[in-house]
């Protein structure tokens, strides 16, 4: 029998109603929790061994209060971000709860199940002491580059089991001191063990600078004045989302998705998401979901409540750092046993893209209610590439990854931004193909703005990007592309993108197609192409502005040909074919 529903509150409380608490401290507190946030995040980046942590960011850092309530944040990863709450809870219970921390103590934690996540993306957390009194926890969340999985990233997991080894809760320092059977299990379940234990310790300074810095902000005014005050900052944060959910109108609403193809089986998922709107208060109901599948394409509860948690705040966060208060308006529905709220031992590899293709069915829903809320759909994905190998002349093993920049969808004022990350990695980005090659045995071929991969539309989507990788010794790579078969979606009569898609050139001249893949050769001379996608299109296209056909053209954004076919009213002033008269003057500057 199929479980029932469950609903879950997103942000934690209700308004509290602390008018007395200064405004102008309030901001004082809640920029200085920001900035010690900050002050992790750089902590990090400048610590680290790898280059998925210090150049793509793929990685999240926060400040939580002693109820496990989100104060600050640096930006990063955004569905990171919406899951280090559920990490630290599942954290510290594993331990043995609150009255099991002390000062010193650090945690590590990642079961998927859990931080919502495969499990490279280990979760380490500090508690926070005032003197004996526990005042809150410093979160960072980030990809480690292998622990054991049978492939260093895979695409056709069927358990959990094959994916990682899990850390379920532990404690990785006591009261300070590293605990060195704990630490010698991670090390031994690398393939890259210096790169890891480099990591580790600065996923550590990480967490030490960000608590100094937190019992800073709290010792200046004193805690109970500190408590007054985020009282006050979460309610603004609760304002600020409601003033803008109020505008939407009411009524149920539903988005429809599509993801390829579960990893290991090739038959398309179609799913549907509800959003409700009942005044101020949203429920974004994922309870009419497929079931959990027999691939990695499943996505535990806490990455399905940060899908909702990022699409609502991206849209009515008013721009800034998000608090718990922010969350409250926010309610999710899942049932358990689903591709949304899977259970153990569903695989869950592939966590992240049934959280993308989410983001962008709320969206789909949203523009129901109000078209001018949203954008056109992105080109939908990241287009994560891993890859590892050894060094031909010294026999070290290496290991490195990214996501990859598509074009963005139209809004109803403007063209889509081109080459950026999906609205769910935001904050990270791809490293330059510099980095690229002084690290890895790769040269870069193309890294380009791909020509006519945005929808049409009065605005038009934003750009893909074509990147060409040729080996220059053995290699194996894992591609995780999705949305390969549907193009970004448009609004109001705009027209799809263009798909993401690879090919792997070998060297005796055969062409193989890519899309979910693990431990592919990529042998020395070989040449990885991939296609990443455009976003769609806003509006008729038959209403864009002649004069922005022309000058895409002229900018080399939209070929000549598609911009005939797809906007003939920009070139309706031209003489017949033939004909000895001048074009249209505005046509003129294309030559």
């Amino acid at each position: 029998m199929a479980a029932e529903p469950i609903v879950h509150r997103v942000g934690k409380g209700t308004s509290s109603g602390v008018a007395d608490a200064d405004p102008i401290r309030t901001e004082v507190i809640r920029h200085g929790l920001n900035s010690a946030a900050e002050q992790i995040k750089r902590a990090l980046v400048r610590t680290a061994f790898s280059p998925i942590i210090y150049e793509v960011l793929d990685f999240a850092v926060a400040i939580y209060d002693h109820r496990v309530r989100l104060l600050a944040q640096a930006p990063s990863l955004p569905i990171f971000m919406g899951t280090l709450s559920f990490c630290v809870e599942a954290a510290v219970a594993a331990v043995g709860g609150e009255q099991a921390l002390e000062p010193g103590d650090v945690l590590l934690y990642n079961l998927p199940y859990g931080t919502g996540s495969h499990p490279q993306d280990c979760a380490m957390l500090m508690p926070v002491f005032l003197g004996s009194e526990l005042i809150g926890y410093t979160a960072v969340k980030s990809h480690w580059l292998d622990i054991a999985g049978k492939d260093p990233y895979s695409t056709d997991t069927v358990d959990v089991f094959q994916e990682g080894t899990v850390y379920p809760g532990v404690k990785l320092y006591r009261a300070g001191e590293r605990a060195e059977d704990v630490y010698r299990v991670v090390l031994a379940n690398t393939r890259v063990p210096k790169m890891v234990a480099g990591d580790v310790d600065a996923n550590l300074v990480g967490l030490r600078t960000g608590a100094v810095a937190f019992v800073d902000v709290v010792e200046r005014y004193g805690l109970e004045t500190f408590r007054e005050s985020v009282e006050r900052m979460f309610d603004h944060g609760e304002a600020i989302m409601r003033s803008y959910l109020e505008r939407l109108p009411d009524g149920r609403y539903t988005g429809r998705g599509v993801i390829d193809d579960n990893g290991v089986e090739s038959d398309e998922i179609p799913f549907e998401v509800h959003f409700t709107i009942d005044g101020s208060d949203v429920v974004v109901d994922f309870s009419d979901a497929p079931p959990a599948q027999a691939g990695p394409m499943n996505c535990p509860l806490p990455s399905t409540v940060s899908g909702a948690r990022v699409a609502l705040t991206m849209l009515a966060g008013g721009g800034e750092a998000p608090n718990e208060g922010h969350f409250r308006p926010i309610s999710v529905r899942t049932r358990p046993g689903t591709i949304f709220h899977p259970q153990a031992p569903s695989p869950c590899f592939l966590y992240a893209w049934p959280t993308f293709q989410a983001i962008e069915a709320i969206y789909g829903a949203v523009a129901q209610a109000l078209p001018a809320a949203v954008t056109a759909c992105s080109g939908g994905d990241i287009c994560a590439l891993s890859w590892w190998g050894r060094r031909e002349a010294s026999g070290e093993p290496w290991v490195d990854g990214a996501p990859h920049p598509v074009g963005q969808g139209a809004s109803r004022d403007a063209d889509g931004a081109s080459s950026l990350l999906h609205i769910g990695e935001s904050a990270t980005r791809f490293a330059p193909a510099e980095v690229w090659e002084a690290r890895n045995p790769w040269v870069m071929e193309r890294v380009e703005l791909a020509q006519d991969s945005g929808g049409a539309g009065r605005q038009r989507g934003g750009l893909g990007v074509d990147f060409h990788f040729r080996a220059l010794e053995d290699c194996w790579l894992t591609a995780a592309l999705e949305r390969t078969k549907h193009g970004g979606w448009g609004v109001e009569g705009g027209r799809e993108g263009r798909p993401n898609g690879a090919v792997l050139r070998l060297p005796d001249g055969e062409v193989v197609a890519i899309a979910k893949a693990t431990r592919r050769r990529v042998p020395k001379g070989a040449t990885f192409e991939l296609r990443t996608g455009g976003g769609g299109g806003y509006g008729d296209p038959a209403e864009r502005d002649p004069a922005a056909v022309l000058r895409d053209v002229r900018e080399g954004y939209v070929s000549e040909q598609a911009a005939r076919r797809d906007y003939p009213h920009a070139f309706a002033g031209e003489a017949p074919e033939g004909a000895s008269a001048p074009l249209h003057e505005s046509r003129r500057s294309l030559s």
